[in-house]
């Protein structure tokens, strides 16, 4: 018996040591490109050369990159809006309106998350190419709601199927009608869902580059898309601090909506 519990007492330590080193090493690639945003040299070193601030604020001060930062920033906004409502509506009617077909309607909507994003991306380009959007606002916004819809449709769907829906017949009984109803019962009791499902919405909508790359015009590109392409021409540190402010600000959000709503029930 002690020989079993000493096994047990080591398998018990090893296994959170793995798991703090696999986290560990996950993070090394951040760790480096947040000391390379630091070094003085105009190229990137690591351990840095120095320390200063100029490269974040060289990137913060350029016109490029705050015009594409204001226009990821406009179209995560407007997709995750979009997806909120779509996604909202779609998982609502799947659990309380038992829509016929309700499992081959959520494997169809969830089908963005199985097909890669390449794909993804030169089919919508090819449609837009054929109907004349191509390069337009609107079209970038269509396919971040492609994209992020997936994750508000998943998220939403937990909390309603996890909500009373005896709250919302009582509300009905006592004369409200079925729109008070949702807002006014449904809606609080869904509200972690809503708020985990908008924020990966939004981080993911931010982020994409395999898709925006496909879709952006000469004129407008998004913030990850620009870094993407800036590497092509040279890496310079300057590419590191925008990096690390994205990383930062990501972690952030992700860091909130856990302590808010805690999103690992809808991950």
């Amino acid at each position: 018996m002690s020989a079993v519990r000493l096994g047990r007492g080591i398998g018990g330590a090893v296994l959170p040591a793995y798991a703090l080193l696999v986290l560990l090493l996950l993070q090394v690639p951040v760790v480096i490109v947040m000391l390379a945003s630091l070094t003085t040299t105009g190229y990137l070193a690591v351990p840095p050369v120095g320390v200063t601030l100029d490269w974040y604020w060289k990137v913060i001060s350029d016109a490029s990159y705050i015009d594409a930062l204001t226009f990821s920033l406009t179209v995560a906004v407007i997709a995750t809006l979009l997806s909120l409502t779509i996604g909202t509506a779609a998982a609502y009617a799947l659990i309380r309106r038992k829509v016929p077909g309700s499992e081959a309607i959520a494997t169809l909507l969830m089908a963005p998350l199985v097909f890669p994003a390449v794909v993804v991306a030169v089919a919508l380009l090819r449609y837009y190419s054929l109907i004349g959007l191509r390069g337009t606002l609107i079209s970038l916004v269509a396919a971040h709601v492609l994209i992020t819809l997936p994750y508000v449709v998943r998220s939403v769907l937990a909390s309603i199927a996890s909500a009373d829906a005896q709250l919302e017949e009582a509300a009905r009984t006592l004369g409200a009608d079925a729109w008070t109803a949702f807002f006014k019962v449904t809606l609080p009791l869904i509200r972690p869902g809503l708020v985990a499902g908008g924020i990966f919405s939004f981080i993911v909508s931010f982020d994409d580059v395999p898709v925006s790359i496909f879709l952006v015009s000469v004129r407008q590109t998004t913030l990850p898309v620009k870094i993407f392409t800036a590497v092509e021409h040279g890496i310079d540190p300057g590419i590191a601090a925008i990096s690390t402010l994205l990383i930062i600000a990501t972690g952030f959000f992700l860091v909130v909506a856990e302590r808010w709503v805690g999103f690992h029930r809808f991950a």
